[in-house]
């Protein structure tokens, strides 16, 4: 890892950005767009992590969470190293998701469903903090899929797993955000298709 003695280089400031390799891109490309949603992704499942932090001594089911997404902000992080990475330029060695890091979500998920009742009804985001902050990520997540879909639209070879990995990843924040909610015990609140106003 090269050592950043400065944190601006105004390369940057024309609009244009270095992929990995030296190449630069304009900042809109659709490429940066599916990058920095998955950036925009691991800070949001920071944040969750944040309001975990408070529960984590008296909870074991925190502790397990926070683990498990400390892990995911590796992954995705070598999942956007590797969407920087001209295909041409992509390595072996390099960072990036694979098969065993989509396993990896399905045994989380199927981990978490075995503490949780099945859900025969839709439910809001929400819940507890941390719970909230996760169903958010989770609709991060979407985006990045559909960005990285649309990339692939247009022709432009993504890393070999990122879509099934992003798809497993918004199952697993969404598993994610009820088990910490049940655990805590602060449900989320029920979609009421009768919903009426409060009474004035």
């Amino acid at each position: 890892m090269p050592k950043l003695t400065r944190l601006y280089t105004r390369t940057g400031d024309d609009g244009t950005t270095g992929l990995v390799g030296g190449s630069r891109i304009a900042k809109s490309a659709p490429r940066i767009d599916v990058y920095g949603t998955v950036d925009e992704l691991s800070s949001a499942i920071g944040v969750a992590r944040a309001a975990l932090h408070p529960s984590l001594e008296a909870h074991a089911r925190a502790g397990r969470l926070d683990a498990w997404l400390a892990w995911t902000q590796d992954a995705l992080f070598n999942l956007g190293s590797d969407l920087a990475t001209p295909v041409e330029r992509r390595t072996a060695e390099a960072p990036a998701v694979g098969p065993g890091d989509v396993a990896a979500l399905e045994r989380a998920i199927d981990e978490a469903q075995q503490d949780l009742t099945p859900l025969t009804y839709f439910v809001h985001p929400g819940g507890c903090l941390a719970g909230a902050h996760l169903h958010l990520a989770r609709t991060v997540c979407r985006r990045a899929e559909r960005l990285a879909v649309a990339l692939t639209e247009r022709d432009e070879v993504l890393p070999p797993e990122a879509l099934r990995y992003l798809n497993r990843l918004s199952d697993a924040l969404f598993v994610w955000a009820r088990w910490i909610n049940e655990g805590l015990q602060i449900p989320e609140h029920r979609w009421n298709p009768n919903s009426e106003p409060p009474a004035p």
